[in-house]
């Protein structure tokens, strides 16, 4: 029996036996020993049609949460912004329908223009001199930032702050183990990083790595903590959200070297987790140890403008002891999604949008506490999208008892902090409406304390 969709059929199966020699596929495995054979036939359901395979895989869909059935207030690294039509209609176009950076500048320069003005956008908003073509995502750029600073300083210690998403510090971590870092994570008081501790720590340290806004949405005093850092010899590394860009002062004004994070917010749908792309810039002092690719813009031989691939320090290219990254693709498809957002946004877009997040914030904030008589935790520091307030009682459950009303409430923050059990993360975008903030307020006074 022949597959409609696969070209081997039973005489080309004979053809290649004849070919190699042997008279079935047993004979072939012949000198594989019995003892790690399977032994009998896989116990597999029978294979469905087309139509049937259709409708087991949108009944399995069904089973799924996404923001467009469910009220969410959920971030945490991922959330809910609004993702204008133009960004898949320009991604759907054949000719930029890739997640892999182009070989060939003579025969790709659609794809490769279109990176150079992504890396141009993430320059602009982050301040700093140049941009890789993109990350495989927000917390691998922030391990390969460690790379960039071990090299740069020869230290052999990387600090981390606690108030820092934990995916970036655990993946910073795991990735520490192969570069020969140590890494020193230092503590968060009252929801911002100690100055005094991340001077201390930062003596020896080859970077220091903060977020900001952070991970529990308060602003941290960046422009000190990267003093304090420089001070000491440590490169200054800023996680941040392209989207605070518009309200926020550039990393590279208040001093970063470099500047990295999750672009989802900019353009990508949350997918369930991913896939999504990485950003990461620095200044050019560190081109030459940047990962990943870097295009850039030429003259051909007759005076037009071109573009290629100018950097590559990966270990495809390079002796593998001095490649700064074994990544071997990266995210072109949704980096160009970002780019189309950003485009789309513009700078005074950018700027209403964030002036947009900080007010539904703020009118959270107040409605949780006047109907639910819930309060921000960290209620003297500054927050952009995101705060956290205590619910009274376990957390997850607060969250599985309002899931249950149609509305996700946030992240439990006991999942990653000690103490913090009952203290629940509120993301508000501007999808959020003032009357889906007063519902998010109705149901926490019930689920609640």
């Amino acid at each position: 029996m022949t597959h409609p969709f696969l070209a081997l059929t039973e005489s080309d199966r004979e053809e290649m036996l004849r070919t190699i020699g042997v008279a079935s596929v047993g004979e072939l495995f012949r000198d594989v020993p019995e003892g790690v054979r399977f032994g009998r036939e896989l116990d597999l359901e029978p294979a469905l049609s087309e139509q049937e395979v259709y409708a087991h895989v949108a009944e399995l869909a069904e089973r799924n949460a996404d923001a467009s059935r469910e009220l969410s207030f959920l971030g945490a690294g991922m959330y809910d912004h609004y993702v204008p039509a133009v960004v898949d209609a320009i991604l759907q176009r054949g000719e930029l329908l890739t997640a892999y950076t182009p070989y060939q500048p003579e025969m790709s320069q659609g794809v490769l223009q279109a990176i150079f003005e992504y890396q141009t956008a993430i320059c602009e908003l982050t301040g700093m001199d140049v941009s890789n073509a993109s990350g495989y995502d927000g917390t691998s750029v922030a391990a390969d930032a460690c790379y960039i600073a071990k090299h740069a300083t020869g230290r052999g210690k990387v600090v981390v702050t606690e108030a820092t998403n934990p995916q970036v510090r655990q993946v910073v971590k795991t990735y520490a183990a192969g570069f020969g870092l140590e890494t020193v994570e230092v503590q968060h008081r009252d929801g911002v990083t100690d100055l005094d501790e991340v001077e201390r720590a930062a003596a020896d340290a080859a970077a220091v790595i903060f977020q900001q806004p952070n991970f529990f949405g308060c602003l941290e005093p960046a422009p000190e903590l990267v003093a304090r850092a420089a001070d000491a010899g440590a490169l200054p590394v800023a996680h941040v959200d392209l989207l605070s860009l518009g309200v926020l002062e550039a990393p590279a004004r208040y001093g970063a070297a470099i500047a990295l994070g999750e672009g989802q917010p900019a353009g990508n749908f949350p997918s369930f987790g991913g896939p999504h792309y990485g950003f990461l810039a620095a200044r050019e002092e560190f081109i030459r140890r940047m990962p990943g690719r870097i295009v850039g813009e030429t003259l051909d031989t007759a005076g037009e403008r071109g573009y290629v691939l100018t950097l590559q320090t990966r270990e495809q290219h390079i002796r593998r002891e001095k490649a700064t990254s074994n990544i071997t693709t990266n995210q072109t498809l949704l980096a160009l999604g970002g780019l189309v957002y950003l485009t789309w946004l513009g700078p005074q877009g950018l700027r209403e949008l964030g002036e947009t997040c900080l007010s539904l914030a703020a009118h959270a904030k107040q409605r949780l506490e006047e109907r639910a008589g819930l309060e921000p935790v960290f209620a003297d520091q500054p927050t952009f999208k995101e705060f956290a307030v205590r619910v009274g009682r376990n957390a997850r459950e607060v969250v599985a008892a309002a899931r249950e009303r149609g509305v996700h409430p946030g992240y439990a923050l006991g999942r990653d902090y000690e103490g913090m059990d009952d203290v629940l993360l509120v993301a508000v975008t501007e999808r959020r409406t003032p009357e889906e903030i007063d519902r998010l307020a109705d149901v926490l006074a019930e689920v609640a304390r």
